[in-house]
């Protein structure tokens, strides 16, 4: 097991290894650009792991204890996806061509796109629950509540499926019957 550990972490490594070689190269001879490179390699995740991703965890944590159960899973989703679509977005919406330029990446105005695609994102947020509701209860597949039901053996003589409804032991809503058999004799 360490050995195939070591084996996955080795692709990694030379990775890191090749980045640090890239950066180098880039970096020296010194100049004021690579001190605001160097903010964004190092400011990026401290923003993220210090801010970003601590706001997000407790309003989620804060959203699932208030909301009601359908609403909690839908809300939650929605709101990890604002923080990484804003955590996406802050190049361009810091300033125009915060990134390598990419084809058709800034004929667009990325405000309004990040402004479409959160809208879109919680407008799904808001019909997830809505067509939990809209669907008919009695077209779901629900598996028969057993856990207080005896078992019912096809041998084994009730003496509450004969007895009158009114004297019956068993508990509102358990079935002792047979399935095929009538709840209630007429």
């Amino acid at each position: 097991m360490k050995t195939a550990r070591a084996l996955l972490a080795l692709p990694g490594l030379a990775a890191l290894a090749w980045g640090v070689v890239l950066f180098a190269e880039y970096a020296f001879p010194l100049r004021p650009d690579v001190f605001g490179t160097v903010g964004w390699i190092i400011g990026g995740p401290l923003l993220n792991d210090g801010v970003v991703a601590p706001l997000t965890a407790v309003l989620g944590v804060v959203l699932a204890r208030v909301l009601p159960r359908p609403w909690k899973v839908p809300v939650v989703t929605g709101t990890v996806l604002t923080g990484v679509l804003l955590i996406l977005a802050f190049p361009l919406l810091w300033r125009p061509y915060g990134t390598p330029p990419m084809p058709g990446l800034h004929d667009g105005n990325p405000a309004l796109g990040l402004a479409l695609t959160l809208a879109a994102v919680w407008l799904a947020v808001l019909l997830t629950p809505l067509a939990r509701r809209v669907v008919d209860p009695s077209t779901r597949v629900v598996p028969p509540n057993t856990r207080d039901a005896s078992p019912v053996t096809r041998d084994a003589p009730s003496t509450t499926r004969d007895a009158p409804p009114d004297t019956r032991t068993d508990s509102p809503g358990t079935r002792t019957d047979p399935p095929g058999t009538p709840a209630d004799p007429p």
